[in-house]
């Protein structure tokens, strides 16, 4: 204890030469020594002085002028108090960046099979969340081209992470990151090009790399479109939504059908690419348990020309497609003209974006179909909503918990 508090209060070699500069400028105006700009310092009391002697380490006199008058030493003195000042407090600023630098430079050196993460967005968040939650050991970096000084302490305080500021694309940053030494790279940005063009280049540096990279892509248009690229074929590549669509078909839609009798009826209210993921999930893993599927949204006759192109898959059942506000009324009157929703147990899924109007039409939904399995969407783990959901018999569910629950073990290993 008595060394940490000797190496906390040990002084350095500036403080006593700035005591000895502001005591050389404290002499020299006390001489008689004018200021061009400040004539009336012979005047000053003390403390106006001080203010003028402190002052020299930061603008190094170029507010007070120059010394003129007095005696020659005083002059004197004070000259080496305007040289001597600026040039100390700059030496320290100097110094500290270069400490900070060589400091994470260090850091960089030291790092041994390790996780590499592009992004620190939400995604970031919720794979450190799980990956924290089994292993506490390994360690991880995180790089973005912008990260905000909050969120930076976050990552690194939350998550005992280190934080880089760069930009991935760039060959002297893959250099600096030891990715010959790096167990996993995961690409979570925001651009999927540029993930992309990262992607490359990692592999093209280090191609031992290959299959421990993983892409995030945040539009499935072009992830599909990437799929036969070379760089897909070497890397392992995913949506988060469509991450999440696979848990919720997987953990809760397919044991469902299982325990009905008969097929069963589907509603997606909400086609955005949540929806679609989803539709394309049951496609794949419930042709045959699914009667009907009624897709409703804003831009639904849009969105179903490009996910019929697409996925150019044929389908057994019976689908609805009605173009509106899932808010509106009039929707749901035009679905019952279709499909009956008080018979059996159909699942009724509100996924659009806005968390309180699926919430709100869920609730309503509810209280006229007490026999539907209903399902409204949240982005975030909403205590909220998870509260509603329990009071009013929902299954709320959340993009984030279904991402968290689903990322592959052989991600975090």
């Amino acid at each position: 204890m008595a060394n940490y508090y000797r190496e906390s209060f040990r002084i350095g070699w500036r403080w006593p030469l700035a005591l000895v500069f502001f005591s050389l400028a404290m002499i020299g105006l006390a001489s008689g020594v004018a200021l061009t700009d400040r004539p009336d310092v012979e005047d000053a009391d003390l403390l106006t002085r001080a203010y003028y002697s402190l002052g020299l380490f930061v603008l190094g006199g170029l507010d007070v002028g120059l010394p003129e008058g007095g005696p020659i030493w005083g002059r004197a003195l004070l000259w080496i108090a305007y040289f001597g000042s600026p040039l100390l407090a700059a030496s320290a600023l100097v110094e500290a960046l270069l400490g900070v630098m060589s400091k994470q430079r260090w850091r960089l050196s030291r790092m041994k099979d390790h996780i590499v993460i592009v992004g620190a967005g939400d995604l970031t968040t919720s794979y450190l969340r799980v990956l924290r939650a089994s292993d506490q050991k390994t360690g991880v970096m995180v790089i973005d081209t912008h990260i905000e000084t909050v969120r930076r302490f976050e990552l690194s305080r939350s998550f005992g992470v280190t934080v880089v500021v760069g930009d991935i694309t760039h060959e002297f940053l893959l250099r600096e990151l030891r990715l010959h030494r790096a167990r996993r790279v995961l690409l979570f940005g925001d651009d999927d090009f540029l993930s992309f063009e990262a992607a490359s280049k990692i592999l093209r540096v280090y191609p031992k790399l290959q299959n421990q990279l993983v892409i995030h892509c945040a539009g499935l248009r072009f992830l599909r479109a990437m799929s036969d690229t070379r760089i897909a074929q070497q890397s392992i590549r995913f949506n988060s939504y469509n991450l999440a669509a696979k848990g919720l078909v997987q953990d809760t839609l397919l044991p469902h059908f299982r325990l009905t009798t008969g097929k069963d009826t589907v509603v997606l209210a909400g086609f955005g690419l949540f929806g679609q993921t989803i539709l394309e999930e049951l496609q794949a893993n419930a042709p045959e348990q699914i009667a009907r599927v009624a897709l409703i949204d804003v831009d639904v006759n849009r969105r179903i020309e490009i996910v019929d192109e697409q996925q150019k898959a044929g389908s057994s059942y019976e689908r609805h497609v009605l173009q509106g506000d899932i808010s509106h009324p009039q929707v749901w009157r035009d679905l019952e003209k279709l499909i009956d929703l008080g018979l059996g147990a159909p699942v009724v899924i509100l996924g659009t974006g806005d968390a309180a109007n699926n919430l709100r039409t869920a609730m309503w939904l509810k209280q006229k179909y007490a026999n539907a399995m209903v399902f409204p969407r949240t982005n975030d783990i909403s205590e909220f909503a998870q509260g509603v959901g329990r009071d009013h018999d929902l299954q709320c569910i959340s993009i984030t918990h279904l991402v968290e629950e689903h990322i592959p073990p052989a991600w975090l290993a």
